[in-house]
């Protein structure tokens, strides 16, 4: 009898360690482990962050994990959920090639909580890190599109696979702990899209897939068993949460590297949006159009996201944040897309209003990608620019460079930690596999005093 899906994947990753991990996966891992820790530092000062801090610190417990900007301790299963909500609140968070989903929130989350609680050290963490963005990949892989089309937001509801498959590595468990683990994650499984609109929803999703997979691997290490059938079963999750899947997606290639593939945004909006940013940039500083004479904008997009982030009149900064109107909007007048584009005060004013009414999406299937985009601006005297970004500046195919990501980096931690405490944190990421116990890392991620 073959084994279940959940079996192999626990025979995979339980033996998973830093050896293990490609020189390109441990790049990619640290590169991202600081792209998180500035997006989590920045997003633990939003409204919604300090929200979630809060409720983590009310609820008691044992101090095992630092909250990410407060400095608060607090048990390992809130702490996870605090910072993946706080790592997701502030629209700069990494993302996957189609644009399906963010790796960071709800592994990062729950295995730097894992690891601090353990007294794990640097080479384990990447090792844990690496293993659960593997794994939240070929879930998403083996789910998607239909899962996304169903009205399933895949970060949580894939992230809670990655983020157990992080915990347990860092918890130690065995195959037999980890397929029952699996068996508990996709009992939790959850994350809608109607997340759209004022409200902090979006923010929230991450903390619960962070949360679960943390409680998933405490619970099997502490014997509670799981169904091994999770996957594939009759009332198992790809069977629940999609209407067409490739499951062979979850076990592809086992025996060999997995390429992880991340990408960074540079623009504090949702990833998809970023190919009609960089287009509305290319117009603006190519042909340098007088804004006041624009009486229409028109973007064309492919099939898989021309029916989201169209609302032409945001009511909130989280609506502009998945308003491509808006994001484009800004970008043609400021020259950016970065948190301070994104304000309540900017949403009523006369030129970005005028420029959102002029914008109209259309639907286009011969772009080559899921996120192409191809702008078309007409002005008063006829005339028109042209321009189309298939793969957007963070892409593995235009990346961000070192030095561009460190620049992020402490745009968003140095106003919250101190430059010199930023330039600490930054160097130990550096240095990750030099480092003996995660929790001194941790630790440095305290707003500094007045």
């Amino acid at each position: 009898m073959a084994e279940t899906i959940a079996r192999q994947l626990a025979g995979h990753f339980s033996t998973f360690d830093y050896r293990k991990v490609s020189e390109p996966n441990r790049k990619a891992v640290k590169r991202l482990l600081l792209d998180y820790l500035g997006v989590a530092i920045a997003g633990s000062q939003t409204e919604s962050g300090r929200i979630a801090c809060k409720f983590a610190e009310v609820q008691g417990g044992k101090p095992e994990v630092t909250l990410i900007g407060s400095g608060k301790r607090v048990p390992m299963a809130l702490g996870s959920f605090a910072n993946a909500i706080s790592s997701h609140s502030i629209e700069l968070d990494d993302i996957d090639v189609l644009a399906l989903f963010h790796f960071s929130p709800p592994v990062f989350s729950a295995g730097l909580a894992a690891a601090q609680r353990q007294g794990a050290n640097g080479k384990q963490l990447i090792a844990a890190l690496a293993a659960g963005c593997e794994m939240m990949e070929r879930t998403s892989k083996a789910a998607n599109n239909s899962l996304r089309n169903r009205a399933y937001h895949t970060t949580p509801t894939c992230g809670v696979f990655g983020a157990t498959v992080a915990a347990a590595s860092l918890l130690k468990l065995n195959a037999d702990k980890l397929s029952s683990a699996f068996g508990m994650a996709g009992a939790q499984a959850s994350g809608l899209m109607e997340m759209y609109g004022p409200s902090m929803q979006k923010r929230f999703n991450p903390g619960p897939a962070a949360r679960n997979g943390v409680t998933a691997a405490l619970m099997a290490q502490l014997g509670f068993t799981g169904a091994d059938t999770i996957f594939e079963g009759e009332r198992g999750f790809l069977r629940a949460f999609t209407d067409k899947s490739d499951a062979s997606q979850l076990t592809k290639g086992l025996s060999r590297a997995y390429q992880l593939d991340i990408e960074f945004k540079p623009y504090s909006c949702a990833r998809p949006i970023h190919n009609a940013i960089d287009c509305a940039l290319e117009i603006r500083n190519r042909d340098k159009p007088a804004l006041a004479q624009i009486i229409r904008i028109d973007v064309a997009r492919h099939p898989d996201w021309a029916l989201y982030h169209q609302n032409k009149a945001p009511r909130t900064y989280h609506e502009a944040q998945v308003s491509l109107p808006y994001s484009a909007a800004v970008a043609f007048k400021e020259g950016a897309a970065l948190l301070k584009q994104y304000s309540d005060r900017k949403l009523k004013d006369p030129l970005l209003v005028k420029l959102m009414r002029a914008t109209h999406i259309s639907v286009d299937d011969t772009l080559p990608r899921g996120v192409s985009c191809r702008m078309t601006v007409t002005m008063k005297d006829g005339s028109k620019f042209t321009s189309q970004v298939d793969y957007p500046k963070g892409s593995i195919q235009n990346p961000m460079s070192d030095a561009e990501m460190r620049a992020k980096f402490d745009s968003l931690a140095q106003p919250v930690l101190g430059n010199a405490r930023a330039a600490r944190v930054a160097q130990m990421v550096q240095d990750i596999e030099r480092c003996s116990d995660v929790g001194e890392l941790m630790r440095l991620l305290v707003k500094r005093s007045k």
